[in-house]
């Protein structure tokens, strides 16, 4: 099975998943030479995918880099920490655990604890990232998570932006977040899991009890109505991104502060 997995990502999957995953650590340069990257491993399918994509990179790339597959462990039950265990084993890939007890702490409190999670989990990997001295940390993120964020920002909190392929960190000095599986979409990663009948992990959170987020449920379930009359919404949610007409928006912030088109309207239109 671990060289019939490997395999398939350069071969079966190549246009679909590594020919996407390289293009997006070129693009947007996200691994260079001498880095030494923290790959994140949630349990789920896009995670484990990503860590497999980064090992083929590391083998057989053109330049040298570090790397440290680490899986935290926030509280999970037994069996969801085996079943990360066994798909480590069985894709081959040397996983380090550590455990942030995240759950037991979340399960004190009576407000929706998602939010608060999320944060936690972030602090814990940045610290666990600067421990072992890494200088990025990778996460599984894909494309569709960009675009149904950027859906989200406009609809629910009115605002354009979207997820970035890399940002660095603003708390941990010298740390970067990078996604390199930014331009692989979720429909692909799914064909690989079920081409392979891999079980992962999809929500093992033991305080909120499996729930979804409803309003990325919501986005998503929008994105698939439009694409019944318009097969190319997704791409163009991603494209509009990096096509902003500066010209026809009514304003934008900048380092916290707004600017209206009316700032220079009249010199525009001289």
């Amino acid at each position: 099975m671990n060289n019939e997995i490997d395999k398939s990502i350069i071969k079966k999957f190549r246009k679909e998943i590594w020919s996407k995953f390289i293009k997006a650590v070129i693009d947007y340069k996200l691994i260079n030479e001498n880095d030494n990257i923290m790959v994140c491993i949630s349990g789920g399918k896009d995670s484990f995918l990503l860590a497999k994509c980064i090992q083929e990179l590391e083998r057989h790339g053109k330049y040298k880099f570090k790397t440290h597959y680490v899986v935290m462990n926030p509280g999970y039950k037994k069996e969801n920490l085996d079943l990360i265990k066994e798909n480590a084993k069985l894709m081959n890939i040397d996983i380090e655990i550590f455990d942030a007890n995240i759950f037991n702490y979340l399960d004190t409190l009576n407000n929706k604890p998602c939010y608060l999670c999320a944060r936690m989990r972030r602090g814990a990997l940045y610290s666990k990232a600067k421990e072992l001295n890494c200088n990025k940390i990778a996460l599984g993120h894909h494309f569709n998570d960009v675009i149904e964020t950027t859906l989200l920002s406009m609809m629910y909190t009115g605002e354009i932006k979207t997820m970035l392929p890399k940002l660095h960190s603003e708390n941990f000095e010298g740390l970067e977040l990078i996604r390199p599986l930014y331009y692989v979409k979720e429909s692909d990663i799914i064909k690989f899991k079920e081409y392979h009948k891999l079980k992962f992990l999809n929500c093992a959170c033991k305080v909120t009890k499996n729930e979804v987020d409803s309003k990325r449920k919501e986005v998503k379930k929008l994105i698939e109505s439009l694409k019944e009359t318009n097969p190319y919404i997704e791409e163009n949610i991603f494209n509009s991104m990096n096509n902003i007409n500066m010209h026809c928006i009514l304003g934008y912030k900048e380092n916290d502060v707004k600017h209206s088109f009316l700032d220079n309207y009249d010199e525009v239109n001289k």
